[in-house]
């Protein structure tokens, strides 16, 4: 598993528009079906990396006690499912459903939403605020694969509930890092080339 750190878009860009299938009710979720939200938090993950696996129950978790507060929520999967077939639409779904994700679970074939943001691992977290504009862009919290630390969400909660209450985030975000997302052949985008 390779680890790779996420670009860290630039704190203030617009969420970039989306329009992508759940896996789970087959209709298809796009960025204005979240406005109106006090915040958006966008996951890019998928099925089989080992750092996503290490956090889903917090994923999940974290959608049960911050989508009643007004925060939406949504992940995006988006790699090649031609050379990782764990990752394809209906594993999706089953993954959804055993975890309990409480939020839609797209699947990006283009992969051109995970350019748009600059994607580059899984996890790869994005918090946005009400008018969609980037504030918080790193890691869930310090726990990895096989280094005994709790998943808490410690870092990404903090951004949660400061936004919530209005108040500023600190710029000082630690990236976040996984598995590289699998890019199909010939797709790879310039900015994860020059890595």
């Amino acid at each position: 598993m390779a680890l790779t750190e996420s670009t860290q878009l630039t704190l203030g860009t617009s969420a970039p528009a989306f329009a992508l299938p759940d896996t789970v009710t087959g209709k298809t979720v796009s960025l204005q079906d979240f406005s109106g939200a006090k915040g958006l938090l966008l996951l890019f993950i998928c099925n089989h990396c080992p750092y996503v696996k290490l956090i889903q129950s917090e994923l999940s978790a974290l959608g049960r006690e911050y989508m009643p507060k007004g925060i939406a929520m949504v992940a995006i999967s988006s790699n090649d499912i031609s050379t990782h077939p764990d990752d394809s639409p209906e594993q999706m779904q089953q993954e959804a459903k055993r975890h309990g994700y409480p939020f839609p679970y797209l699947y990006d074939e283009s992969q051109e939403v995970a350019k748009a943001y600059r994607a580059a691992c899984t996890p790869d977290i994005y918090l946005f605020d009400e008018g969609h504009k980037l504030v918080y862009r790193g890691q869930l919290d310090d726990a990895r694969p096989n280094k005994h630390i709790p998943v808490t969400g410690a870092d990404l909660r903090r951004a949660l509930d400061a936004l919530l209450r209005g108040e500023a985030i600190s710029p000082e975000q630690k990236p976040s890092m996984g598995c590289n997302i699998k890019w199909k052949a010939g797709n790879e985008p310039d900015y994860f080339k020059k890595r």
